[in-house]
């Protein structure tokens, strides 16, 4: 709703630029943590809180489609294997992994990570993890379940780079290392979430 509403609004830019995450701002606030110094008219959210905010935000409604169809589709699958709530710690935990996932590509950008791709990206992890319908073999002393993540992470991994060439020959920006740190939380939270709902249910 809020990300519609500053599509229609037109004031998408704008609020990328106070409330999306910037990596290079993160230094500045471990730097400085009284607040940044800021030209006169701009104001900028506490750092810490810009991984959330910035899930609120997309640049225009095609990316605002995307992220929704993957939320829906695999976050709805997910919900009823974790519960309410595991699903807003998956949605929270994905974001600020996702903001860490990009600060670690690029500590020094100063271009701001707007979306919640990176929160879904936890989401389609934690629906592969939970919902795959073949076994993953053992290799020697590694058990299936570290293969499977493995796998995972390799695949999504590769699309990534693939979907990072596309935009460097002119396509739109993507956050990759936002997707990557979101999957890397979906693949390490789906199994603890789901014994941790069925353990207190």
């Amino acid at each position: 709703m809020i990300s519609a509403l500053l599509v229609l609004t037109r004031f998408e830019g704008a609020a990328a630029l106070s409330a999306g995450f910037i990596p290079a701002t993160v230094r500045e606030a471990l730097a400085n943590p009284g607040g940044m110094s800021l030209p006169d008219g701009l104001y900028l959210l506490p750092t810490w809180l810009t991984p959330f905010t910035s899930t609120l935000i997309h640049g225009g409604f095609l990316h605002l489609a995307l992220n929704m169809v993957m939320l829906v589709y695999c976050g709805q699958r997910v919900e009823r294997a974790v519960g309410p709530a595991g699903f807003v710690v998956l949605f929270i935990v994905g974001a600020y992994a996702a903001a860490a996932g990009q600060w670690a590509l690029d500590p020094q950008s100063l271009v701001p990570t707007i979306g919640a791709s990176g929160a879904a990206s936890a989401f389609v992890a934690a629906y592969a993890m939970l919902f795959a319908e073949r076994p993953v073999p053992a290799i020697g002393p590694i058990p299936s379940r570290v293969v499977r993540i493995a796998w995972l992470a390799a695949a999504w991994i590769g699309i990534q780079a693939l979907v990072g060439l596309s935009s460097a020959s002119g396509g739109p920006v993507i956050a990759i290392g936002a997707h990557i740190g979101g999957f890397a939380a979906g693949l390490a939270l789906a199994r603890p979430l789901l014994l941790w709902r069925y353990r207190h249910a």
